[in-house]
């Protein structure tokens, strides 16, 4: 017989915690679960979500019922453990059930604390805690129009975006002269406290409540001062109190709440606790990463796998607060051996603030703008030297900034913050079970299943561990996750409305997300730099991470390097160096690639620009949204079959066509005879040199999907092969998805199309001089990166 598993609890810690044990070993016991409310493991993060509208209570289960039955999980539900008989192993609940227990997890979380001033009984008042109390919130709302949130903590300023959005005049009062004082400091308080006014949330600071007043149902709050406040509804969101009352009944030590070791063992060795019921070390973790956290030391002790045992935790929150973005972690306040870096931007309503002892991160205040927290919060933990670091800087270009990369980022660091997802099992779980989308991963992993704020990181893990394979389009009805616009749409606006940036953009238009996902960040870089190359200015931030390092990232961390070979030719010199580079810095792989240019593989980061600035040789873009490479043959210059020089004409494509940008990469070909050699007719643009002049194909694809190419049109010249293949470009540039090969674009837009419009000398004339002002526009990569040293900064390798 199994040894028989029972848990007192059906909350987020408890139930990762077995999913963690079924996930070692499913077969070890019998499991039963005890939860006091009538529902299914759900999210309580995401109960702000269902009172603002924004979700149902359905979307918020993270285990549905048959998860339970798949699992021969027993779960009994809306049943209170009301006494746990140590001698006997067995707990009892208020409707008499007896389950006996080998081993016993006490996972019953916290209660909202409800202040006990008179008046806290009045119909009317309210928790926020749990599905029911939602419910209340919202009916409460249909009739009733004043309420007072009490608590001006998180929960609590969730609670009144929420009552705001059903209708409600909101008032929130708070007994601190800030809010969110556990997570921001005064600065970044002040600001969070002037966006939310503007929202229209009215604030009643420094007040202590004494005195709920009202006959049967609230009509008001008391305050210490002598003032009050009428509402019809009040919510308590002071603060949680650990459910321990069923542990100190049964004689476990409890402090503030019930004392672990680092197996999560009660005083009693049979009994353990996980989650906010818990105290280890002293400390009472409210937040859900810790509790997973502890969870899974937990599942790995019951499992017999071997485990160092819990810790305790480093904090971080990063949140959107009502629509506002924050990022605390570590230390919030200076002290005497502590300096601070702060960065404030009052134009963009944005706060950094870095707190650093002995050239160490040890605390990060981020308001406005979070996109630095994961970064910062990684050389806290890592405890980086942080010595070699620009401290701070002030009107710097867009391009020029630079968050935490995928690539570099180590296996074990937490991607998502609310459950408690690390890289390593986002990146296994894609490639274990074939994953391409957030919502594939996001079912897995659960990474990106509560606030969402982490969704632009999964999707960059996904892109970085897929390649081309990656499409954010996928699960999108419009150009991405955050509008319903297409393409075509948001361009049109942009054009229309004289849009000039990226966050213009999403602001305007009403995007979802105001800092946009992995989808629309680089796609609207490259369509406002397609429509204004004058005036807009690349953000190479904003690029996917191998075009923003300029080169492609190996699996190992270790870049490639490879230079640019006008028709696959060089030169003994060039070859010379090639040597004499990859020798000195012990480049461990130099491989002849398949788009014929010599290629260096394994270079260290810190390498890569004394690479690049030793070989003095253009960059080949084998990372770029851009032409790639153009293979040819020999043709007439050696060849005997050869009718044209099709080596030259694809030496001069390559130039002509090279460094500017296109909504995904390109590869052209020129064969030098009808024979092919060169493989053109799977091309994105291909030339077939014939006797009487040249054959022209487009929309080709030699990748995992082959499409062979849509002839186009036969011409006689050199200079027409160019003046075509730079007004087909241009077209393709115009209208193509970001994102989208030629292959379908192409049929999307209509091979007769192409064909008509390039047939028409003057469009085609006019798409060619738009495409020679935009290359007029570009810069070598590696010749512009060398003597930028934000850019080359990027490569330098944080000291452990």
């Amino acid at each position: 017989m199994k040894n028989q598993l029972v848990m007192i609890g059906n909350g987020m810690a408890g139930a990762r915690c077995i999913e963690e044990i079924i996930k070692r070993q499913p077969d070890l016991y019998d499991i039963t679960m005890i939860g006091d409310e009538p529902y299914p493991n759900y999210n309580r993060i995401m109960l702000s979500n269902v009172l603002q509208g924004k979700t149902s209570f359905d979307e918020i289960n993270i285990n549905d019922w048959a998860w339970y039955e798949a699992n021969r999980i027993r779960l009994i539900s809306n049943e209170h453990v009301t006494r746990i008989r140590r001698e006997d192993r067995q707990i009892e609940t208020d409707k008499g059930t007896i389950v006996s227990y080998d081993t016993l997890i006490i996972a019953t979380g916290s209660s909202a604390f409800i202040l006990p001033v008179p008046g806290h009984d009045l119909e009317g008042v309210v928790g926020f805690r749990t599905i029911a109390d939602t419910e209340a919130m919202m009916e409460s709302a249909k009739t009733y129009k004043k309420a007072v949130v009490i608590g001006g903590g998180l929960l609590g300023l969730e609670a009144a975006r929420g009552l705001l959005d059903r209708g409600m005049d909101v008032h929130v009062v708070h007994l601190l002269s800030d809010l969110m004082e556990m997570q921001l400091d005064h600065a970044a308080a002040t600001l969070l406290k002037r966006d939310l006014e503007k929202q229209g949330m009215k604030f009643l600071m420094e007040k202590k409540t004494t005195e709920i007043y009202g006959e049967d149902r609230v009509q008001g709050i008391r305050f210490e001062d002598g003032t009050s406040v009428e509402c019809d509804l009040v919510v308590m969101a002071v603060g949680i109190r650990p459910n321990v009352a069923i542990a100190r009944e049964a004689g476990l030590e409890v402090n503030r709440a019930i004392r672990v070791n680092d197996r999560m063992q009660t005083s009693d060795p049979a009994i353990y606790a996980v989650g906010e019921c818990a105290e280890h070390r002293g400390i009472a973790y409210g937040l859900v990463a810790p509790l997973y956290e502890q969870g899974a030391v937990l599942a790995d002790h019951l499992t017999g796998k071997p485990t160092t045992g819990y810790q305790g935790s480093i904090l971080s929150t990063q949140l959107k607060v009502a629509g506002c973005d924050l990022f605390s972690g570590g230390e919030i306040h200076p002290c005497e051996n502590t300096k601070a870096i702060v960065v404030q931007d009052e134009c963009l309503g944005t706060y950094k603030k870095v707190l650093v002892r002995d050239n160490k991160v040890v605390g990060v205040v981020l308001y406005g703008d979070a996109s630095d927290g994961t970064r910062l919060f990684s050389m806290l933990k890592k405890q980086s030297d942080i010595s070699e670091f620009t401290n701070a800087s002030v009107l710097h270009k867009a391009g020029e900034e630079s968050g935490l990369d995928v690539a570099t980022m180590n296996a074990d660091e937490t991607v998502c913050g609310c459950n408690g997802v690390t890289k390593g099992s986002i990146v296994g779980a894609i490639l274990e079970h074939g994953l391409t989308t957030f919502n594939e991963v996001k079912t897995i992993t659960k990474a990106g299943g509560s606030c969402g704020k982490c969704r632009g990181m999964v999707e960059a893990i996904l892109a970085h561990t897929l390649g081309d394979k990656f499409d954010a389009s996928a699960e999108a009805n419009g150009m991405c996750g955050c509008t319903l616009l297409s393409r075509d749409e948001v361009v049109a606006a942009i054009k229309e409305k004289g849009l000039h940036t990226p966050r213009e953009v999403r602001n305007v238009l009403g995007f979802k997300h105001e800092e946009g996902c992995s989808k629309c960040r680089p796609a609207l870089n490259y369509y406002l730099r397609m429509l204004r190359p004058n005036e807009y200015e690349d953000d190479k931030a904003s690029r996917f991470v191998n075009e923003r390092m300029e080169g492609n990232i190996q699996k190992d961390g270790t870049f490639s390097v490879i230079p640019r070979m006008y028709g696959g030719t060089t030169t003994p010199e060039d070859l010379i160096r090639i040597g004499e580079v990859a020798k000195k810095y012990n480049v461990p792989l130099v491989k002849i690639t398949g788009a014929a240019r010599v290629g260096l593989y394994g270079v260290n980061k810190e390498d890569v620009p004394k690479v690049w600035a030793d070989l003095e040789m253009r960059s080949g873009y084998a990372y770029s949204k851009s032409l790639r490479n153009v293979k040819s043959c020999v043709g007439a210059q050696f060849c005997r079959f050869g009718t044209q020089d099709s080596l030259g004409l694809g030496i001069r494509l390559e130039k002509e066509i090279e460094m500017v940008d296109t909504p995904h990469k390109m590869k052209m070909g020129v064969s030098g005879c009808p024979r092919n050699c060169a493989e053109v007719l799977t091309k994105d643009f291909g030339v077939v040199c014939v006797e009487n002049g040249y054959q022209l194909y487009v929309g080709g694809n030699g990748g995992t999907e082959v499409r062979e190419c849509d002839s186009l049109m036969t011409v006689t010249t050199e200079d027409e092969v160019i003046l075509m293949a730079k007004a087909y470009v241009q077209m393709y540039r115009e209208t193509g998805i970001y994102g989208e090969r030629t292959a379908p674009w192409v049929e999307r837009v209509g091979v007769d199309t192409v064909r008509m419009t390039l047939a028409d000398q003057a469009q085609a004339a006019a798409l060619a001089a738009k495409f020679e002002h935009a290359r007029d526009t570009y810069k070598e990569a590696w010749g512009e990166a060398l003597v930028n040293k934000q850019r080359t900064a990027l490569y330098t390798v944080e000291k452990r």
